[in-house]
């Protein structure tokens, strides 16, 4: 079922729900207003006549003078002697007179409803001189009287509701088309991505919370886009970087085999051959190894860990490295700080920035400590510009790099331990990298 739908049958649904629930409630409690209305009116009207009969007809003598006053007006009534308890008139039949005396309604004064001969009425009582004659007028209205009314209102109530619910629903489904229309259009756009058209995806204008969806849609295709990309780049320059070496070895091969390269030919291709598998078998695992970081295979086996005391261990490794190439070699840890993670891996991730620090630079590297970020700098060249949005991909080495994963893994590693890297440019003149935790 679509959501439209849903939706319109759970508002309809509620609608009715409320409506039929305030029906019932205001159908109950009309009747009691009617009945409170009517005890009103009746009491109105008996004090009209009381005072009438106290003024008019002064004395019990009179009221069979009363008795046509009492006849001509509209409504049942009776005059009830309390002092005698006995009827001295009433409009009604004998029998709900009679029937009224076997109730002993007529010495009940907190039942204000009565009923005889299968009929309700509503009472008012008013005494006349109290506490002299003893005479009460009592005024009495059928409750069917107030039931067609109450049936008569409850048929405009339902008649009410019936044009209200249908332009609520009419509404209903208004609103609900433009909610959903929005859905519709996202799920087009979907489509196409699925289908990997991202040069056709159209902006959905909407707002609230299916924006913020549309916008993570669009977000999810640029950075899908990316990383396909960034996949056929790599598979690209991986066929290349294999390839080259896979060339020599063969080239070399092929010579030896057939007797093109004799002697100290012969050696010097054996010995570039080995080098060359040792290049690709280098390759091969800086791949497998990237591959299982960021399938996170190889688990990170974390714990506390000082910077100072990794970047110690990195300066120990590379003197060697740095001696060899006549660059200076400069660390400085005085602003220290800890972090949680994998010292094996964060160390060879900053193993590998060092080591291209030194390829690059010309006399000097800096690694430093200072406000909780490790700074990486030499006196090089610098990283061209239109190589660094990508410096970080695989495969992506600039003059005098190897395999080009290097980088490549130390972001990953520095991602997985919740930090960033950067490159800018040193104040040195070279490449400044810039590790953040």
């Amino acid at each position: 079922m679509k959501l439209r739908t849903q939706l319109n049958i759970a508002f309809s649904g509620l609608l009715v729900v409320i409506l039929a629930l305030t029906g019932i409630v205001i159908y109950s409690l009309i009747l009691d207003m009617l009945i409170e209305k009517e005890e009103v009116e009746l009491r109105q009207k008996g004090e009209i006549l009381i005072d009438i009969l106290n003024n008019e007809y002064g004395t019990d003598r009179s009221i069979s003078e009363f008795q046509d006053f009492l006849m001509s007006q509209e409504g049942d009534l009776i005059l009830y002697h309390t002092r005698e308890d006995t009827v001295l008139f009433s409009t009604m039949s004998a029998s709900h007179t009679q029937q009224f005396y076997q109730e002993d309604y007529f010495n009940n004064y907190s039942e204000n409803l009565w009923e005889g001969s299968n009929q309700k009425y509503v009472t008012s009582r008013i005494a006349r001189q109290p506490n002299s004659t003893g005479v009460e007028l009592i005024l009495l209205t059928p409750l069917t009287d107030l039931q067609e009314v109450q049936s008569s209102f409850l048929n405009r109530l339902l008649l009410v509701f019936v044009i209200g619910g249908v332009m609520a629903i009419a509404m209903s489904y208004f609103l609900t088309n433009r909610l959903v229309k929005p859905l519709t259009l996202l799920k087009h756009e979907l489509k196409k991505v699925e289908k990997r058209e991202f040069n056709s995806l159209k902006r959905v204008e909407t707002t609230g919370e299916i924006k913020e969806v549309e916008q993570s849609l669009f977000d999810m295709a640029d950075e899908l886009q990316r990383y396909m990309e960034s996949q056929q780049t790599f598979f690209q320059n991986a066929s290349h970087e294999l390839k080259t070496p896979l060339m020599t070895i063969q080239g070399y091969a092929e010579g030896i085999k057939e007797g093109v390269f004799t002697g100290e030919e012969r050696d010097r291709g054996l010995e570039t051959m080995v080098e060359e598998i040792n290049r690709l078998k280098k390759i091969i695992n800086e791949m497998i190894w990237l591959a299982k970081l960021e399938s996170q295979q190889d688990t990170f086996e974390r714990k506390s860990i000082q910077l100072s005391h990794l970047l110690t261990k990195v300066y120990d490794r590379m003197i060697p490295l740095a001696e060899q190439n006549e660059i200076q070699l400069n660390l400085n840890t005085d602003d220290d700080f800890m972090i949680y993670s994998d010292e094996e891996k964060l160390l060879q991730a900053h193993l590998n920035i060092v080591v291209n620090a030194i390829r690059h630079a010309q006399s000097e590297v800096r690694i430093s400590i200072h406000n909780e970020t490790i700074v990486v700098e030499d006196d090089g060249d610098g990283v061209p510009e239109d190589i660094v949005p990508y410096l970080f991909n695989r495969f992506v080495k600039g003059k005098g790099g190897e395999t080009g994963l290097g980088l490549a893994i130390a972001r990953t590693i520095v991602d997985e331990s919740n930090g960033t890297i950067e490159v800018q440019q040193s104040s040195l003149g070279g490449a400044k990298f810039i590790v953040r935790f």
